[in-house]
């Protein structure tokens, strides 16, 4: 079955494929610019985004917003994360604005959040949500993944998803929960 993936992200469309081999997930071919994240959560702008690009295609098209909740600044950046440090914030300048953020600060207990929409030919069908449990470290460690991965400890791992591999990152990730929560609806339909 072909699902198309509204993302720009390519860290993000390699965990969506690495996800569900049995699928054939597909980049959403000529995006239009996204749409403006308006919503105060990630259900509301993973929906916004996925009705927005599900016009352009025939079937199911997902799109996710995710980010990271650190219970020290109540849930700061949230769904705000890519933009955390200003609209054309890179990674690094994100990760430097949470540090100084939480520079002398103890409890640095935080989640990721991922939250997937599903679409058909435009309307909605489906929001699937994943969290994993972690802690903010006091400076990056690891080179693998994106965003806030490098400073985000994962205690079972005894490692950051910074230094996970994708493999072991993709059994526990807030990404592969929704994802496998949204493929295993998928499976379930009639072909």
């Amino acid at each position: 079955m072909i699902v198309y993936c509204a993302t720009s992200n390519p860290g993000k469309l390699r965990e969506f494929q690495l996800a569900a081999p049995d699928f054939d997930v597909r980049k959403l071919p000529n995006p239009d610019p996204p749409p403006d994240e308006t919503g105060d959560t990630f259900e509301h702008n993973a929906m916004e985004k996925a009705v927005a690009y599900g016009q352009h295609v025939e079937g199911y098209l997902f799109a996710d917003d995710s980010g990271l909740e650190v219970d020290a600044l109540n849930g700061a950046p949230g769904v705000q994360s890519a933009r955390y440090a200003g609209e054309h914030a890179t990674d690094t300048d994100n990760n430097a604005l949470l540090l100084k953020n939480l520079a002398g600060v103890a409890n640095r207990t935080a989640r990721f959040v991922c939250v997937i929409a599903l679409v058909k030919d435009g309307k909605p069908v489906k929001t699937f949500r994943g969290s994993v449990e972690g802690r903010i470290l006091d400076g990056p460690r690891g080179s693998g993944g994106f965003g806030y991965d490098p400073l985000f400890f994962h205690e079972p791992f005894g490692c950051t998803f910074g230094e996970a591999p994708i493999g072991d990152k993709m059994l526990v990730s807030h990404r592969a929960q929704a994802l496998s929560a949204m493929f295993s609806f998928l499976r379930q339909l009639p072909s």
